[in-house]
């Protein structure tokens, strides 16, 4: 592993990055490493105490095929970039990737000719292999538990699913290991043009850079119109969703969405790359950005429309319910590029749906402005795989009776749900930008995802994060902040 760059101040002077990001979400994780490829000093400034603790950590987990953003946009365009990136980063970066296809479920011929416009628009932005399907015993054979309903369906092979989390973290460890400094619980309050570059002001001190991306999800309209004058504005919509357990995840092969309406796709039905099946989302305007719980009205809506597609939905297996926020820009396009007035500030804005799909692309978009604006050079010492966290069940019984040998750590279950050991939680604490909380655990290692929600294992991961990270009971939190959970004792001490 090549070590992180470190750059020491000169005396009375600030360190000047060549180009500071402004959030560690999928956006500003992907710009990270594909800028990581380059002779650059780079810096990513989070406000939380991890990565992927936004919009990234909550959605549907959906790699989209393309054939729903307008023709000729850059959604469009970047969906299906990303969407044919995604194969081979999987295995570079070595994180949880299943192309499964999808399915956009109409259930009346009337709204036939809408199943057949999304068709011609895949094909003009370049979908490959899309069939529409009209006769019901194949459709039923591809799904049998699609909708007795059905008239027809739009099928598309190059759809998957990701481990949203996974694709976040390998993205950011990689940049990392390639140099990139990441910043946590740093939250930018001001921006200020200065000669050379710009001046980026936050509550754990003041930065400077020659360039700023703005990666910023809900908040990316916030520092937009801090430099712009042409204002932007983004809507935080909430989405909530539904996991259910593992005994449910064979209900669906593939990702079954609705005919697109007002509000985007529509509440879909999809297995998960861990084996569970997802439920969701509604698509709700909220004017509070970190307003993240579910409603009861929300459930209910999305339990009413999934069952619309899918029959006989168990979702008396539901184990947990959650909502993301997704930043819904006005226009409903992306926003990336250099802000008019404003030169070495690259806007990275607007990302929602199907900005998943997509940020790998925009990684390459953005590293590319940067590249040529500052005559970037090639680093001949990039790293371009990352190994994620072993994960024992997938190696042989004689594979792994050696490992706990060799380290008994991987023989002793936290996480009974998930089967997670200790091991690989050690592993995620002590890797590059290791877990520091129960979330950044869970997210790397899925202990705490399973049927008991965290009920049995939280207190183990706790004493293992409190003996390994050296620090009190009492400071440990779910997910950094004031999510401390130990607030006291309930007996004194003697």
């Amino acid at each position: 592993m090549r070590p992180a760059l470190y750059f020491r101040r000169r005396k009375g002077k600030k360190t000047m990055y060549d180009v500071i990001i402004i959030g560690a979400g999928v956006a500003g994780s992907c710009s990270a490493r594909e800028l990581s490829r380059y002779q650059v000093r780079a810096c990513v400034l989070e406000k939380e105490e991890d990565v992927c603790c936004g919009t990234s950590k909550a959605n549907s987990a959906i790699v989209h095929a393309g054939y729903d953003a307008a023709e000729g946009s850059l959604m469009a365009k970047l969906n299906v970039q990303g969407n044919e990136m995604m194969g081979e980063l999987s295995k570079e970066l070595d994180f949880p990737f299943n192309r499964c296809g999808s399915l956009v479920v109409c259930l009346d011929e009337e709204s036939l000719p809408g199943l057949q416009a999304l068709y011609d628009r895949g094909v003009k932005n370049g979908v490959k292999d899309m069939q529409v399907i009209l006769d019901k015993d194949a459709i039923h054979r591809l799904e049998p538990n699609l909708s007795d309903e059905v008239a027809g369906v739009l099928y598309a092979p190059t759809a998957g699913i990701v481990c949203p989390f996974n694709l976040n973290i390998a993205m950011a460890e990689n940049a990392n290991e390639n140099g990139v400094e990441f910043k946590f619980n740093t939250e930018v309050q001001g921006l200020k043009k200065i000669p050379g570059g710009w001046e980026v002001s936050t509550n754990n001190g003041v930065f400077q850079a020659r360039y700023v991306v703005n990666a910023a999800g809900v908040y990316a309209d916030k520092f937009h119109n801090m430099v712009s004058e042409k204002k932007i504005h983004i809507t935080p919509r909430r989405g909530d969703y539904c996991l259910l357990d593992k005994k449910a995840g064979s209900h669906v092969k593939h990702t079954v969405f609705a005919l697109p309406g007002k509000y985007g796709k529509g509440v879909l039905v999809s297995p998960t790359v861990h084996g569970n099946l997802l439920v969701g989302p509604t698509a709700i305007d909220i004017e509070d950005k970190e307003s993240t719980a579910t409603t009861r009205e929300g459930l209910d809506e999305l339990i009413g429309k999934a069952g619309l597609n899918v029959k006989d939905l168990p979702m008396r297996q539901v184990i947990t319910s959650f909502a993301g926020l997704r930043a819904h820009e006005d226009g409903h396009e992306f926003i990336i590029g250099e802000v008019e007035g404003a030169d070495g500030f690259i806007d990275c804005a607007g990302i929602e749906s199907p900005g998943l799909t997509s940020a790998p692309a925009i990684g390459k978009m953005v590293a590319d402005i940067l590249r040529e604006k500052m005559d970037l050079q090639p680093d001949p010492d990039f790293i371009g795989t990352r190994k994620g966290i072993l994960n024992p069940e997938d190696l042989t019984l004689e594979e792994r009776n050696a490992l706990i040998k060799e380290k008994p750590a991987y023989g002793n279950i936290i996480c009974r749900c998930e089967m997670v050991t200790e091991g690989e939680i050690l592993d995620a604490i002590h890797r590059p930008l290791g877990a520091r909380s129960l979330d950044g655990v869970k997210r790397r290692t899925r202990a705490g995802m399973g049927r008991c929600q965290a009920g049995f294992c939280s207190p183990r991961t706790m004493e293992i994060l409190a003996r390994e990270c050296g620090m009190s009971m009492f400071d440990i939190t779910k997910s950094g902040g004031d999510s401390k959970l130990v607030v006291g004792t309930n007996k004194d001490r003697i």
